[in-house]
């Protein structure tokens, strides 16, 4: 008995409970845990974000970018992403025997996103029932479901949002949009859709932005049976209890992200989870190092304070003396050029003194002070760019024209693909970037992961059916 009438919903072609498994990129979700949300009738979700392959004795191929130039790893990058998904995609329909139903998810801003999305859906015709897609405005994916007759939906965080989409592209392709997933940009793990309107510092509450986005569809003639889903802080249903069978939301399901990383399923490393139970209030950070340019919500691990640190070890400066900047900077600069305020240049002696060194300019016409083992690791991971992403501020990759987004590349970054790669692989924890949404506190306090219990993903599924 499902709780509070949660009915199930008609979703290409079969009846599927309105709970979603949360794609999560680079290796965080796969076919097993796809496959497993599928075949316990809700829809499971394969990241096609550099997802694993295999070889022959089912070991994982490493993905190695041995090629000389940016370019040729880059086209390196997609043949990998492209036979993972298609592997990932096939294996979880196996596991799902028939039941609920297999999406895949892509990023419209990870690196040749369209050439990957249709090298995937073009070798697995029949398997997958729809795209989710996010981080950007992915005006092409109405066009490229139609192509492949599969459902797509939106990932979005405004009704601003998706009023734009829907005029651009998706009211020419309304049949398959299966639902519009509304992503709470305070809440979600990952990258998450903050505007310039809003403040990162004050979170909405969800509801009136839901109704807005539901009014929105309705008054550009979406059908009632596009359902929203709420993605980013759903933990219990019965918390969602105003939502169910809401005439002024209309059909609602939930996407859960963050859950489903505590599985017996789940592919992240045991260091990963064993983290997860130790989490408290506020240890997930919406920070702005990403070098997608979005905010993103990742763990407070040492790789996270390191970055921010990082930050705050930085000063303006000008080229030439003016202003406050009467002060000729000559630690851990080389040239003349570098004018800042007396007080800044008393910091740089500093940090100088504490073995920050190295200052290294950003495109903001700011430097930052690093050590130098830390200056070596940030121009290596730029020189060895595989071109993850449509853009990225770390390198100034660019993966179209002419290559390069033109800006000088910023230290305060990182090099994404490296450390999302080495953490779900087993790479040590507080070294890395640990995604997660903003709930990830409640593993802890939740009765139900008490003594160390780790449910299945059908445990997990009936647990959240309950309510609980």
């Amino acid at each position: 008995m499902a709780f509070k009438g949660l009915q199930p919903i008609l979703y290409g072609g079969r009846e599927v409970w309105p709970l979603v498994e949360g794609g999560k990129g680079v290796s965080a979700t796969n076919h097993l845990s796809s496959g497993a949300w599928a075949a316990a009738g809700g829809i499971g979700t394969v990241s096609a974000v550099n997802a694993d392959s295999y070889d022959a004795e089912g070991k994982i191929v490493p993905q190695v970018y041995d090629a000389l130039t940016r370019v040729e790893r880059h086209q390196q990058l997609i043949r990998y992403a492209i036979d993972g998904a298609v592997e990932q995609v096939r294996r979880a329909h196996e596991i799902a025997g028939g039941n609920g139903a297999i999406n895949v998810n892509v990023l419209w801003e990870m690196g040749g996103a369209q050439e990957v999305l249709e090298g995937v859906l073009e070798q697995t015709p029949g398997l997958v029932t729809g795209v989710t897609c996010g981080a950007g405005m992915p005006y092409k994916l109405a066009e490229i479901a139609q192509r492949y007759n599969v459902h797509y939906l939106p990932i979005v965080s405004s009704a601003r949002a998706f009023r734009a989409l829907w005029k651009r592209s998706y009211s020419k392709v309304p049949g398959l949009m299966a639902a519009v997933v509304y992503e709470d940009p305070w809440l979600a793990g990952g990258h998450n859709g903050l505007s310039n309107a809003e403040d990162p510092l004050k979170p909405e509450d969800p509801y009136p932005r839901v109704k807005a986005l539901r009014d929105t569809m309705r008054a550009e003639g979406v059908s009632e049976d596009t359902a929203i889903v709420m993605a980013g802080g759903v933990w219990f249903l019965r918390e969602w209890n105003d939502w169910i069978d809401n005439p002024e939301l209309g059909k609602i399901v939930f996407q859960f992200g963050t859950r489903p990383l505590l599985t017996q399923e789940s592919p992240i490393p045991q260091g990963w989870k064993d983290a997860l139970r130790t989490l408290e209030e506020g240890d997930v950070l919406l920070h702005k190092f990403s070098p997608t340019g979005f905010y993103s919500s990742a763990v407070k691990t040492d790789f996270l304070w390191d970055l921010i640190r990082r930050s705050e070890r930085q000063i303006p400066y000008s080229r030439v003396e003016a202003g406050e900047h009467v002060r000729q900077l000559d630690v851990g600069v080389r040239g003349k050029n570098f004018w800042v305020a007396p007080a800044d240049y008393e910091r740089a002696c500093a940090w100088f003194a504490q073995g920050y060194t190295e200052a290294l300019k950003t495109p903001d016409d700011t430097i930052v002070y690093v050590t130098p083992a830390s200056r070596d690791e940030i121009r290596k991971d730029q020189k060895d760019c595989m071109g993850c992403l449509s853009h990225c501020q770390f390198s100034s990759w660019k993966d179209h024209d002419d290559y390069t987004t033109g800006r000088l590349a910023d230290p305060r970054s990182f090099c994404i693909q490296k450390t999302l790669q080495d953490i779900a692989h087993g790479g040590p924890v507080e070294n890395n970037l640990m995604f997660a949404g903003h709930a990830a506190y409640r593993f802890k306090q939740d009765p139900f992961y008490s003594n160390n219990f780790t449910p299945t993903v059908k445990e997990l599924v009936d647990r959240i059916l309950t309510g609980d």
